[in-house]
Protein backbone atom coordinates (compact mmCIF):
# COMPACT_ATOMS: atom_id res chain seq x y z
CA UNK A 1 0.00 0.00 0.00
CA UNK A 2 1.58 3.15 -0.69
CA UNK A 3 1.67 6.34 1.07
CA UNK A 4 -1.61 8.80 1.85
CA UNK A 5 -1.73 11.81 -0.83
CA UNK A 6 -3.87 15.05 -0.03
CA UNK A 7 -6.14 15.55 -3.13
CA UNK A 8 -8.67 18.32 -3.66
CA UNK A 9 -11.19 18.16 -6.83
CA UNK A 10 -10.03 20.11 -9.67
CA UNK A 11 -12.02 19.94 -12.76
CA UNK A 12 -10.07 20.61 -15.72
CA UNK A 13 -11.95 23.54 -17.76
CA UNK A 14 -11.82 21.61 -20.85
CA UNK A 15 -14.23 19.38 -19.03
CA UNK A 16 -17.10 22.14 -18.21
CA UNK A 17 -16.79 23.59 -21.40
CA UNK A 18 -17.73 20.18 -23.28
CA UNK A 19 -20.65 19.47 -20.97
CA UNK A 20 -21.76 22.92 -21.64
CA UNK A 21 -21.44 22.75 -25.61
CA UNK A 22 -23.33 19.00 -24.79
CA UNK A 23 -26.23 20.94 -23.03
CA UNK A 24 -26.51 23.65 -25.72
CA UNK A 25 -27.10 20.72 -28.23
CA UNK A 26 -29.77 18.87 -25.97
CA UNK A 27 -33.12 17.50 -27.73
CA UNK A 28 -35.68 17.05 -25.03
CA UNK A 29 -38.32 13.89 -25.76
CA UNK A 30 -42.19 14.51 -26.31
CA UNK A 31 -44.30 14.31 -23.38
CA UNK A 32 -48.03 12.85 -23.04
CA UNK A 33 -50.72 15.53 -21.14
CA UNK A 34 -50.66 14.94 -17.80
CA UNK A 35 -48.33 12.37 -17.61
CA UNK A 36 -46.84 14.03 -14.12
CA UNK A 37 -44.37 11.49 -12.92
CA UNK A 38 -46.21 8.04 -13.90
CA UNK A 39 -43.72 7.92 -16.62
CA UNK A 40 -40.26 8.94 -15.08
CA UNK A 41 -39.15 12.56 -14.74
CA UNK A 42 -41.37 15.14 -15.91
CA UNK A 43 -40.59 17.11 -19.03
CA UNK A 44 -40.68 20.70 -17.39
CA UNK A 45 -38.22 19.64 -14.47
CA UNK A 46 -35.61 18.29 -16.64
CA UNK A 47 -36.05 22.02 -19.18
CA UNK A 48 -35.69 23.73 -15.81
CA UNK A 49 -32.62 21.62 -14.51
CA UNK A 50 -30.83 21.73 -17.70
CA UNK A 51 -31.30 25.46 -18.26
CA UNK A 52 -29.61 25.61 -14.50
CA UNK A 53 -27.03 23.71 -15.76
CA UNK A 54 -26.22 25.76 -19.01
CA UNK A 55 -26.47 29.21 -16.84
CA UNK A 56 -26.74 29.00 -13.70
CA UNK A 57 -24.85 26.00 -12.14
CA UNK A 58 -21.88 27.35 -10.50
CA UNK A 59 -19.56 23.90 -10.32
CA UNK A 60 -16.29 25.64 -9.10
CA UNK A 61 -18.31 27.01 -6.37
CA UNK A 62 -19.60 23.83 -5.47
CA UNK A 63 -16.08 22.23 -5.69
CA UNK A 64 -14.35 25.08 -3.93
CA UNK A 65 -17.11 24.24 -1.16
CA UNK A 66 -16.39 20.45 -0.74
CA UNK A 67 -12.84 20.86 -0.86
CA UNK A 68 -13.25 22.90 2.12
CA UNK A 69 -15.43 20.86 3.82
CA UNK A 70 -13.73 17.10 3.13
CA UNK A 71 -10.30 16.57 4.06
CA UNK A 72 -10.03 14.38 0.97
CA UNK A 73 -7.08 12.02 0.47
CA UNK A 74 -5.81 9.12 -2.26
CA UNK A 75 -4.18 6.05 -1.82
CA UNK A 76 -3.15 2.72 -4.21
CA UNK A 77 -4.57 -0.17 -2.45
CA UNK A 78 -3.97 -3.33 -4.00
CA UNK A 79 -6.89 -5.90 -4.50
CA UNK A 80 -5.76 -9.67 -4.44
CA UNK A 81 -6.38 -10.88 -7.98
CA UNK A 82 -6.93 -7.76 -9.71
CA UNK A 83 -4.96 -4.73 -10.34
CA UNK A 84 -3.51 -1.63 -7.99
CA UNK A 85 -6.50 1.25 -7.58
CA UNK A 86 -5.86 4.27 -6.53
CA UNK A 87 -8.91 4.99 -4.07
CA UNK A 88 -10.47 8.54 -3.07
CA UNK A 89 -11.60 9.10 0.66
CA UNK A 90 -11.82 11.61 3.17
CA UNK A 91 -11.02 10.94 6.65
CA UNK A 92 -11.83 13.37 9.26
CA UNK A 93 -10.59 12.69 13.03
CA UNK A 94 -12.39 13.80 15.78
CA UNK A 95 -11.10 15.63 19.08
CA UNK A 96 -11.67 13.04 20.94
CA UNK A 97 -8.64 10.34 21.70
CA UNK A 98 -10.39 7.72 22.20
CA UNK A 99 -12.62 8.25 19.46
CA UNK A 100 -14.47 5.23 17.33
CA UNK A 101 -13.12 4.41 13.81
CA UNK A 102 -16.32 4.21 10.94
CA UNK A 103 -15.75 3.68 7.93
CA UNK A 104 -18.80 5.06 6.01
CA UNK A 105 -20.17 3.14 2.65
CA UNK A 106 -22.58 4.82 0.03
CA UNK A 107 -23.97 3.10 -2.49
CA UNK A 108 -25.66 4.22 -6.04
CA UNK A 109 -26.96 6.83 -6.93
CA UNK A 110 -24.95 8.55 -4.19
CA UNK A 111 -21.01 9.03 -3.38
CA UNK A 112 -18.93 10.19 -0.69
CA UNK A 113 -20.79 13.54 -0.81
CA UNK A 114 -23.31 11.77 1.65
CA UNK A 115 -21.02 11.94 4.31
CA UNK A 116 -20.89 15.73 4.18
CA UNK A 117 -24.11 16.50 6.17
CA UNK A 118 -23.30 13.79 9.34
CA UNK A 119 -19.45 14.13 9.01
CA UNK A 120 -19.49 17.20 11.21
CA UNK A 121 -22.12 15.30 13.61
CA UNK A 122 -20.03 12.47 14.15
CA UNK A 123 -16.68 13.83 14.62
CA UNK A 124 -18.20 16.33 17.64
CA UNK A 125 -17.09 16.09 21.05
CA UNK A 126 -19.54 16.11 24.15
CA UNK A 127 -19.92 14.21 27.30
CA UNK A 128 -23.14 13.02 26.48
CA UNK A 129 -22.38 11.07 23.26
CA UNK A 130 -19.50 9.36 21.79
CA UNK A 131 -17.71 10.35 18.49
CA UNK A 132 -16.01 8.93 15.88
CA UNK A 133 -13.17 8.79 13.40
CA UNK A 134 -14.73 9.05 10.15
CA UNK A 135 -13.37 7.47 6.47
CA UNK A 136 -15.70 7.73 3.82
CA UNK A 137 -14.48 5.83 0.32
CA UNK A 138 -15.49 6.69 -3.20
CA UNK A 139 -15.83 3.05 -3.92
CA UNK A 140 -13.93 1.80 -7.08
CA UNK A 141 -15.68 3.13 -10.05
CA UNK A 142 -17.21 6.17 -8.21
CA UNK A 143 -16.21 9.63 -7.55
CA UNK A 144 -12.84 10.29 -7.58
CA UNK A 145 -11.73 6.26 -6.98
CA UNK A 146 -9.93 4.27 -9.86
CA UNK A 147 -12.04 1.65 -11.32
CA UNK A 148 -11.29 -2.34 -11.90
CA UNK A 149 -10.31 -2.77 -15.50
CA UNK A 150 -10.90 -6.96 -15.51
CA UNK A 151 -13.80 -8.20 -15.11
CA UNK A 152 -15.22 -10.15 -11.52
CA UNK A 153 -14.39 -7.20 -9.06
CA UNK A 154 -17.25 -8.71 -6.65
CA UNK A 155 -18.52 -7.59 -3.03
CA UNK A 156 -15.95 -9.35 -1.65
CA UNK A 157 -13.53 -7.19 -3.46
CA UNK A 158 -15.05 -3.70 -2.21
CA UNK A 159 -15.00 -5.12 1.20
CA UNK A 160 -11.19 -5.57 0.85
CA UNK A 161 -10.43 -2.01 -0.69
CA UNK A 162 -12.59 -0.83 2.31
CA UNK A 163 -10.58 -2.88 4.61
CA UNK A 164 -7.23 -2.42 3.62
CA UNK A 165 -7.91 1.45 3.80
CA UNK A 166 -8.86 1.39 7.33
CA UNK A 167 -5.87 -0.48 7.79
CA UNK A 168 -3.38 1.76 5.86
CA UNK A 169 -5.06 4.40 8.18
CA UNK A 170 -3.95 2.91 11.23
CA UNK A 171 -7.50 1.69 12.51
CA UNK A 172 -6.69 -2.53 12.90
CA UNK A 173 -10.56 -2.55 14.90
CA UNK A 174 -13.00 -0.51 13.82
CA UNK A 175 -17.05 -0.39 12.63
CA UNK A 176 -19.11 -0.01 9.52
CA UNK A 177 -22.08 2.07 8.16
CA UNK A 178 -23.64 1.67 5.05
CA UNK A 179 -26.57 1.86 3.16
CA UNK A 180 -28.03 0.37 -0.26
CA UNK A 181 -24.64 -1.38 -1.93
CA UNK A 182 -22.87 -0.49 1.34
CA UNK A 183 -25.09 -2.44 3.35
CA UNK A 184 -24.20 -5.78 1.33
CA UNK A 185 -20.62 -4.63 1.37
CA UNK A 186 -20.21 -3.95 5.18
CA UNK A 187 -22.10 -7.29 5.59
CA UNK A 188 -19.37 -8.98 3.53
CA UNK A 189 -16.87 -7.21 5.83
CA UNK A 190 -18.67 -8.33 9.18
CA UNK A 191 -18.05 -11.90 7.20
CA UNK A 192 -14.96 -11.59 6.39
CA UNK A 193 -13.24 -8.96 8.73
CA UNK A 194 -15.66 -9.20 11.88
CA UNK A 195 -14.31 -9.88 15.52
CA UNK A 196 -10.36 -9.45 14.95
CA UNK A 197 -11.05 -6.44 12.57
CA UNK A 198 -14.64 -5.46 12.19
CA UNK A 199 -16.16 -4.84 15.71
CA UNK A 200 -20.07 -4.44 14.62
CA UNK A 201 -21.42 -3.17 11.67
CA UNK A 202 -24.99 -0.61 11.25
CA UNK A 203 -27.16 -0.64 8.22
CA UNK A 204 -29.53 1.52 6.79
CA UNK A 205 -31.13 -1.04 4.11
CA UNK A 206 -31.13 -4.27 6.09
CA UNK A 207 -31.90 -7.60 3.85
CA UNK A 208 -34.22 -9.89 5.17
CA UNK A 209 -37.06 -12.59 4.99
CA UNK A 210 -39.25 -13.87 7.55
CA UNK A 211 -37.73 -16.09 10.35
CA UNK A 212 -37.83 -19.65 9.05
CA UNK A 213 -39.53 -22.38 10.70
CA UNK A 214 -35.08 -23.75 11.09
CA UNK A 215 -35.57 -20.74 14.07
CA UNK A 216 -38.97 -22.05 15.87
CA UNK A 217 -38.57 -19.14 18.21
CA UNK A 218 -38.11 -16.27 15.85
CA UNK A 219 -40.65 -18.06 13.61
CA UNK A 220 -43.76 -18.28 15.92
CA UNK A 221 -43.17 -14.68 17.51
CA UNK A 222 -42.73 -13.14 13.62
CA UNK A 223 -46.76 -15.32 13.32
CA UNK A 224 -48.18 -14.09 16.21
CA UNK A 225 -47.42 -10.39 16.21
CA UNK A 226 -49.27 -8.81 14.34
CA UNK A 227 -47.64 -5.60 12.00
CA UNK A 228 -47.87 -2.03 12.70
CA UNK A 229 -49.23 0.72 10.58
CA UNK A 230 -45.91 1.54 9.60
CA UNK A 231 -44.94 -1.88 8.84
CA UNK A 232 -47.99 -2.16 6.67
CA UNK A 233 -47.18 0.81 4.42
CA UNK A 234 -43.54 -0.12 4.46
CA UNK A 235 -44.99 -3.42 2.97
CA UNK A 236 -46.68 -1.15 0.48
CA UNK A 237 -44.01 0.87 -0.06
CA UNK A 238 -41.78 -2.44 -1.46
CA UNK A 239 -44.05 -3.66 -3.17
CA UNK A 240 -44.44 -0.22 -5.16
CA UNK A 241 -40.60 -0.69 -5.63
CA UNK A 242 -40.79 -4.48 -6.93
CA UNK A 243 -43.44 -3.25 -9.55
CA UNK A 244 -42.58 -0.03 -10.87
CA UNK A 245 -39.47 0.97 -9.62
CA UNK A 246 -36.86 -1.72 -10.14
CA UNK A 247 -36.17 -1.40 -13.80
CA UNK A 248 -32.84 0.35 -13.40
CA UNK A 249 -31.93 -2.89 -11.47
CA UNK A 250 -32.26 -5.41 -14.05
CA UNK A 251 -30.35 -3.14 -17.12
CA UNK A 252 -27.86 -2.55 -14.26
CA UNK A 253 -27.63 -6.23 -13.45
CA UNK A 254 -27.97 -7.59 -17.14
CA UNK A 255 -26.52 -4.92 -19.67
CA UNK A 256 -24.40 -2.34 -17.81
CA UNK A 257 -22.41 -1.21 -20.86
CA UNK A 258 -25.56 -0.72 -23.28
CA UNK A 259 -26.54 1.67 -20.54
CA UNK A 260 -23.48 3.03 -20.45
CA UNK A 261 -22.98 4.52 -23.65
CA UNK A 262 -25.56 6.89 -22.91
CA UNK A 263 -24.16 7.65 -19.62
CA UNK A 264 -21.08 8.82 -20.74
CA UNK A 265 -21.83 10.42 -23.54
CA UNK A 266 -25.30 12.68 -22.58
CA UNK A 267 -24.89 14.68 -19.43
CA UNK A 268 -28.93 15.04 -19.73
CA UNK A 269 -29.30 11.57 -20.04
CA UNK A 270 -27.05 10.54 -16.59
CA UNK A 271 -29.58 13.70 -15.22
CA UNK A 272 -32.97 12.33 -15.83
CA UNK A 273 -31.24 8.21 -15.05
CA UNK A 274 -29.91 9.57 -11.21
CA UNK A 275 -32.58 12.22 -11.03
CA UNK A 276 -35.83 9.80 -10.86
CA UNK A 277 -33.97 7.96 -8.29
CA UNK A 278 -33.70 11.51 -6.27
CA UNK A 279 -36.82 12.14 -6.33
CA UNK A 280 -38.88 8.39 -5.78
CA UNK A 281 -36.77 7.21 -3.39
CA UNK A 282 -36.69 9.91 -0.67
CA UNK A 283 -39.61 10.93 1.33
CA UNK A 284 -40.37 13.89 -0.05
CA UNK A 285 -37.04 15.35 0.13
CA UNK A 286 -36.89 19.69 -1.16
CA UNK A 287 -33.50 18.95 -3.25
CA UNK A 288 -32.64 21.87 -4.50
CA UNK A 289 -31.12 22.28 -7.77
CA UNK A 290 -27.43 23.22 -6.67
CA UNK A 291 -27.25 19.67 -4.67
CA UNK A 292 -28.95 17.46 -7.46
CA UNK A 293 -26.48 19.30 -10.12
CA UNK A 294 -23.89 18.57 -7.42
CA UNK A 295 -24.22 15.07 -7.14
CA UNK A 296 -24.74 14.53 -10.75
CA UNK A 297 -21.80 16.18 -11.48
CA UNK A 298 -19.62 13.82 -9.49
CA UNK A 299 -20.48 11.08 -11.76
CA UNK A 300 -20.35 12.84 -14.76
CA UNK A 301 -16.70 13.97 -13.69
CA UNK A 302 -15.69 11.27 -12.10
CA UNK A 303 -12.27 9.75 -12.04
CA UNK A 304 -13.70 6.64 -14.87
CA UNK A 305 -17.08 7.94 -15.93
CA UNK A 306 -20.27 7.23 -15.16
CA UNK A 307 -20.75 3.65 -16.37
CA UNK A 308 -18.09 2.22 -14.00
CA UNK A 309 -20.90 2.67 -11.02
CA UNK A 310 -23.33 0.49 -12.84
CA UNK A 311 -20.89 -2.79 -13.03
CA UNK A 312 -21.34 -2.86 -9.36
CA UNK A 313 -24.59 -4.35 -9.94
CA UNK A 314 -23.36 -7.29 -12.61
CA UNK A 315 -20.61 -8.14 -11.02
CA UNK A 316 -22.42 -8.99 -7.22
CA UNK A 317 -25.91 -10.23 -9.11
CA UNK A 318 -25.09 -11.76 -11.59
CA UNK A 319 -22.24 -13.80 -9.67
CA UNK A 320 -25.51 -14.48 -6.86
CA UNK A 321 -23.33 -12.67 -4.17
CA UNK A 322 -26.40 -11.45 -2.01
CA UNK A 323 -27.80 -14.76 -2.07
CA UNK A 324 -24.37 -16.64 -0.74
CA UNK A 325 -24.07 -13.57 1.84
CA UNK A 326 -28.17 -13.92 3.04
CA UNK A 327 -27.87 -16.88 4.98
CA UNK A 328 -24.54 -16.43 6.55
CA UNK A 329 -25.01 -14.70 9.52
CA UNK A 330 -22.46 -12.35 10.85
CA UNK A 331 -21.59 -12.74 15.09
CA UNK A 332 -20.34 -9.47 15.74
CA UNK A 333 -23.02 -6.60 16.80
CA UNK A 334 -25.50 -5.53 14.02
CA UNK A 335 -27.61 -2.48 14.17
CA UNK A 336 -30.69 -1.33 11.73
CA UNK A 337 -32.01 2.12 11.36
CA UNK A 338 -35.37 1.79 8.91
CA UNK A 339 -36.49 5.13 7.17
CA UNK A 340 -40.25 5.32 6.31
CA UNK A 341 -39.86 5.66 2.62
CA UNK A 342 -36.64 3.58 1.72
CA UNK A 343 -37.78 1.07 -0.87
CA UNK A 344 -36.92 -2.29 1.32
CA UNK A 345 -38.87 -1.65 4.53
CA UNK A 346 -39.95 -4.47 6.60
CA UNK A 347 -40.95 -5.49 9.99
CA UNK A 348 -37.96 -6.17 12.37
CA UNK A 349 -38.48 -9.51 12.53
CA UNK A 350 -37.31 -10.28 9.37
CA UNK A 351 -33.84 -9.34 10.51
CA UNK A 352 -33.46 -10.83 13.46
CA UNK A 353 -32.15 -14.36 12.12
CA UNK A 354 -29.57 -12.84 9.71
CA UNK A 355 -27.38 -10.98 11.94
CA UNK A 356 -26.57 -10.35 16.20
CA UNK A 357 -28.75 -8.00 16.11
CA UNK A 358 -28.36 -5.77 18.61
CA UNK A 359 -29.74 -2.62 18.32
CA UNK A 360 -32.63 -1.60 15.41
CA UNK A 361 -35.05 1.39 15.41
CA UNK A 362 -37.98 2.11 13.23
CA UNK A 363 -39.50 4.94 14.51
CA UNK A 364 -38.24 7.18 12.52
CA UNK A 365 -41.21 9.98 10.69
CA UNK A 366 -39.20 11.10 8.09
CA UNK A 367 -36.44 9.86 5.84
CA UNK A 368 -36.31 7.70 2.56
CA UNK A 369 -33.15 5.91 0.49
CA UNK A 370 -30.41 8.37 1.39
CA UNK A 371 -30.77 8.37 5.36
CA UNK A 372 -27.60 10.31 5.93
CA UNK A 373 -28.61 12.96 3.74
CA UNK A 374 -32.23 13.03 4.35
CA UNK A 375 -32.19 12.99 7.99
CA UNK A 376 -28.56 12.91 9.91
CA UNK A 377 -29.80 13.97 13.05
CA UNK A 378 -32.04 10.54 13.09
CA UNK A 379 -29.08 8.40 11.58
CA UNK A 380 -26.56 9.63 13.86
CA UNK A 381 -28.26 10.13 16.93
CA UNK A 382 -29.03 6.35 16.26
CA UNK A 383 -25.47 5.48 16.02
CA UNK A 384 -24.89 7.82 19.32
CA UNK A 385 -27.37 5.25 21.32
CA UNK A 386 -25.93 1.91 19.85
CA UNK A 387 -22.27 2.80 20.46
CA UNK A 388 -22.50 5.14 23.10
CA UNK A 389 -22.48 4.16 26.93
CA UNK A 390 -25.39 1.74 28.16
CA UNK A 391 -25.96 0.91 23.83
CA UNK A 392 -25.46 -2.20 23.23
CA UNK A 393 -21.84 -2.04 21.20
CA UNK A 394 -20.90 0.51 23.92
CA UNK A 395 -16.92 0.29 24.37
CA UNK A 396 -17.02 -2.82 21.14
CA UNK A 397 -13.49 -1.35 19.76
CA UNK A 398 -11.19 -1.91 22.34
CA UNK A 399 -9.55 1.19 24.33
CA UNK A 400 -12.36 3.43 21.94
CA UNK A 401 -14.60 4.48 23.67
CA UNK A 402 -15.50 7.44 21.91
CA UNK A 403 -15.31 9.73 24.56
Amino acid sequence: MSSEKPFQMSVSGDKIDLLRRKLELCVFPDELKDAGSSYGVPLAAMRRLVDYWKSGFDWRAQEAAINAELPQFTRDIQVDGFETLNIHYVHQKSKAVDAIPLLFLHGWPSSFLEVRKILPLLTATDAGHPSFHVVALSLPGFGFSQAPSKKGFRVNQYAEVGHKVMLALGYNEYVTQGGDLGTMISRAMALKYGGKHVKAWHTTLPYGFPPPPTRPIAFLQHLLTPYSAAEKAGAQRAQWFEKQGSGYFLQQSTQPQTLGYSLADSPVGLLAWVYEKLLVWTDEYPWTDDEVLTWISVYLFSKAGPTASTRIYYETYQHGDVYALLPQRPSIPYGISIFPADMGVRPISWFTTNGNLVFSNNTHTKGGHFGAWEAPDGLVGDLRRMFGKGGPAFSVVPGRKGY
